[in-house]
């Protein structure tokens, strides 16, 4: 139904910026939810980023507010997470996800639809 192909990770010293795309296929994208996850070796999925279907309401993780904005365009089926100030820790595999509207947008058990995930390695 819906097909994400991330794109956009790579290696960045830390201050440093990055921009990473969701390419998505399916006529639903354009009317569900859709949000960035990281995922670091050894550890849980985390959110990062969500945004509704038409950019009206945006949930961002407290550590990265006022650092990474996360935008979509429908006509494109793309979503995008601009990344600025990259820190070392926020090294970590990168997915962005799709669902129905609703509630419980951070939770990433809630999510139906993911990318196989674009690495982005923070250097120190």
């Amino acid at each position: 139904q819906v097909q994400l192909v991330e794109s956009g990770g790579g290696l960045v010293q830390a201050g440093g910026s990055l921009r990473l795309s969701c390419a998505a296929s399916g006529r639903t994208f354009s009317s569900y939810v859709s949000g960035w996850f990281r995922q670091a070796p050894g550890k849980e999925r985390e959110f990062v980023a969500a945004i509704s279907w038409n950019g009206g309401s945006i949930v961002y993780t407290d550590s990265v507010k006022g650092r990474f904005t996360i935008s979509r365009d429908n006509a494109k089926n793309t979503m995008y997470l601009q990344m600025s100030s990259l820190k070392p820790e926020e090294t970590a595999v990168h997915y962005c996800a799709a669902r129905p509207s609703g509630r419980s947008w951070t939770l990433a058990g809630s999510y139906d639809y993911w990318g196989q995930g674009t690495q982005v390695t923070v250097s120190s």
